[in-house]
């Protein structure tokens, strides 16, 4: 069953989601070459903790950090570590926080210092799917309308969809009905109601779609050792157009003046 959120819910959500935007912004202002993974961790928990919050990713099924920090050829759900980022890496920082119960959850790649112009473009196009999967997070549409924008838009630079991993429903629980695919086929899945919250979030390979299982017992990476990205908004859907309860406009605001 789906769960429409009420315009009271919503809110507490959006709240949420602007937090982690925020946090996601304080943490581009600390990437760069020479930084280890585990402080861009700590500066998230201490942000976090901060601003009132709780963060969601730490102790959830046992996960041992505050943020997802995959590089390169990790996916997802990478733990931050003693691992020094190097000029031209490529960053995935997953996060998630609590506020009176309810979750925020988001995603963003950076590039860290300068890089090459093929992770350009996997960055460039994995956020364009993104925006493409919102357009059709509308009431009447189904899950199946945002899958087929996400892979139209990856596979038409080139890239591959990651199949194992998808999006998902978000609120009083970080993982809700409906799962939200990357790949699909328009007026396939269930239905989109007005009021439900789900995360789309595109996780997509500069290489072939297949992925392995890390020894850590969490990250998952790319089979062919190719880097991947991955973007992530928590979304409301609305009539006529979709409600973005995330925004990328902090980091932006950081990255332009970097």
């Amino acid at each position: 069953m789906l769960k429409c959120k009420t315009s009271e819910e919503i809110e507490q959500l959006r709240e949420c989601n602007q937090l982690v935007s925020k946090t996601l912004a304080e943490i581009a202002r600390h990437i760069a070459p020479g930084i280890t993974t585990k402080s861009l961790d700590k500066i998230a928990e201490t942000f976090i903790l901060d601003h009132g919050a709780k963060p969601a990713f730490k102790g959830y099924g046992g996960f041992p950090a505050t943020i997802c920090t995959s590089v390169n050829e990790e996916i997802v759900h990478g733990i931050p570590s003693d691992y020094v980022l190097r000029e031209g890496d490529i960053i995935s920082v997953d996060c998630g926080v609590l506020i009176n119960d309810y979750y925020g959850d988001s995603a963003f790649t950076f590039a860290v210092g300068d890089i090459s112009s093929e992770l350009r473009k996997l960055l460039d196009f994995t956020r364009a799917a993104l925006e493409e999967g919102v357009k059709e997070a509308i009431t009447g549409n189904r899950v199946g309308d945002i899958s087929f924008a996400v892979q139209t838009k990856a596979e038409s630079g080139g890239f591959s969809v990651v199949r194992e991993l998808v999006g998902h429903g978000l609120g009083k629980k970080l993982h809700e009905p409906p799962e939200v695919p990357n790949y699909g086929k328009r007026g396939t899945g269930p239905k989109l109601l007005k009021g439900v919250v789900i995360c789309i979030e595109p996780m997509i390979n500069m290489g072939a779609k297949d992925t392995i299982f890390n020894d850590d017992g969490w990250t998952i990476s790319t089979a062919d050792g190719k880097p991947s990205a991955h973007f992530e908004y928590a979304v409301a859907v609305d009539d006529g157009q979709p409600d973005v309860l995330t925004t990328f406009k902090y980091i932006d605001e950081v990255l332009k003046n970097k």
